[in-house]
């Protein structure tokens, strides 16, 4: 069966590894055409030499492109602001859209907790690259206790912060905020991102803490099953995501305040810890960059699924 061509607009860090990632690993899906503004990026000129179409005119000169009407996936890897004007740009001509920003027009997607629910939307958000490394930990343990409270800090190599990154930062906060909540099925969620400049740089690290009503040891074991499983989910579409250390489940002292109750009023009993690592692919983007290498593998996930099933439509 023929491939579903895809469009990436974009050509920074994040949309040239999307480039690589289709071009070496997707079973489904082809470049039709790299967008991006600056004609000298390195991502345009790998482009050009694979043989894509490119324009740096941005979604103007995307839509202008001969084979334009081929391209039935487009992958936004811009920025926020950007994402609106070219979301609305591009409604008309009926283009699913995958948003790497953190506009979030469309519903949020974290493909090993909600892909298929959302495979048919136009628009589909991406969260963000700590949304994608902690909501599925904050989703595992909803599935077996109540979550009053989650919260995840990301830490990633200042050198694998961008322009973008930089510009989002609010965004970023209030978007996987939302997210940890309507995704991850937490009553209250809260986000924080830390820009490491160690040197070397050291790959993402992720902490999740969520506050439980888990009273039962037993409940405790299968909170942790729950978390290897979904950890073992993600691994399969991003290789370099894992668990640093056993999960922790520690009782919540009565002295000790709580100021996160549930709706009936009752107090969570304990704290679930979760610890993570992840390391990129490295297809383009260093080892190290695995908080843009989850994004990128996040997006491609939900692309083939977008594509098969389009592929069973046809």
């Amino acid at each position: 069966m023929s491939k579903i061509k895809v469009a990436v607009i974009g050509s920074g860090n994040i949309g040239t590894d999307l480039m690589i990632k289709v071009l070496r690993t997707s079973a489904h899906l082809e470049m039709g055409a790299m967008v991006g503004i600056d004609s000298a990026s390195d991502g345009l000129a790998r482009a050009a030499r694979f043989g894509i179409p490119i324009t740096a005119e941005g979604v103007e000169g995307l839509v202008a492109m001969p084979g334009f009407d081929e391209i039935e996936i487009v992958f936004d890897a811009t920025s926020a602001k950007a994402h609106l004007a070219n979301e609305a740009r591009l409604r008309p001509f009926g283009k699913r859209m995958i948003d790497l920003t953190p506009a979030a027009i469309g519903p949020y997607v974290v493909p090993a907790v909600n892909a298929d629910d959302h495979v048919d939307a136009p628009n589909v958000n991406m969260v963000t690259c700590g949304g994608q490394a902690t909501i599925p930990i904050v989703a595992a343990v909803s599935r077996v206790a109540h979550v009053a409270y989650a919260e995840i800090v990301a830490s990633i190599a200042s050198k694998s912060a961008g322009p973008g990154t930089r510009a989002n930062i609010d965004e970023f906060t209030e978007t996987t905020s939302a997210a940890i909540v309507s995704v991850g099925g937490a009553r209250r969620g809260k986000a924080i991102i830390v820009l490491n400049p160690a040197e070397p740089p050291l790959v993402m690290r992720d902490t999740v803490f969520c506050l439980v009503d888990a009273p039962d040891p037993v409940v405790h074991e299968q909170i942790r099953q729950s978390i290897r499983e979904m950890v073992a989910d993600v691994a399969a579409y991003v290789p370099g995501y894992r668990l640093e250390q056993q999960v922790q489940i520690t009782e919540i002292p009565a002295d000790q305040p709580v100021h996160t109750l549930f709706a009936d009023g009752r107090h969570p009993t304990h704290q679930v810890s979760v610890f993570l690592a992840v390391e990129g692919a490295a297809h383009y983007l260093p080892a190290y960059a695995g908080n843009l290498d989850i994004m990128t593998s996040a997006g491609l996930q939900i692309a083939e699924r977008i594509a098969q099933r389009k592929e069973l439509a046809r």
